[in-house]
């Protein structure tokens, strides 16, 4: 089952221009926190309304997990749950499909 990362449009932007070996070293929360932010698909519509709910446009990828290993981990939320975590960049080599959202009204009929 994918997770997914939350980009602005030029996030990713520069992560497709990157190439299929490129890498997303993450957002300027991410790098803060010191992990990449994701989200399971029944986190996706709470996420975007939490952090992204005035952007008029999002890409949201879907990320196979397998190829992350143990730089994946699953952590407690403060604002409750257990998200998934990245502890290295994102690569591109494990985004399985792109999302470009433009109306996030309804995210829960598509991710959870």
């Amino acid at each position: 089952m994918p997770i997914y990362k939350i980009l602005l449009p030029a996030e990713w932007s520069a992560f497709e221009a990157a190439g299929a070996s490129g890498v997303f070293e993450g957002s300027p929360l991410d790098r803060a926190d010191g992990f990449v932010h994701l989200s399971g698909d029944d986190q996706v519509a709470g996420t975007v309304g939490r952090y992204f709910a005035d952007q008029p446009e999002l890409v949201i990828l879907a990320v196979d997990p397998e190829p992350l290993g143990e730089a994946l981990r699953w952590e407690p939320s403060p604002s409750g749950g257990t998200y998934p975590h990245l502890y290295a960049p994102l690569p591109r080599s494990a985004v399985a499909a792109v999302h470009r959202i433009t109306d996030t009204s309804d995210l829960s009929a598509v991710f959870g």
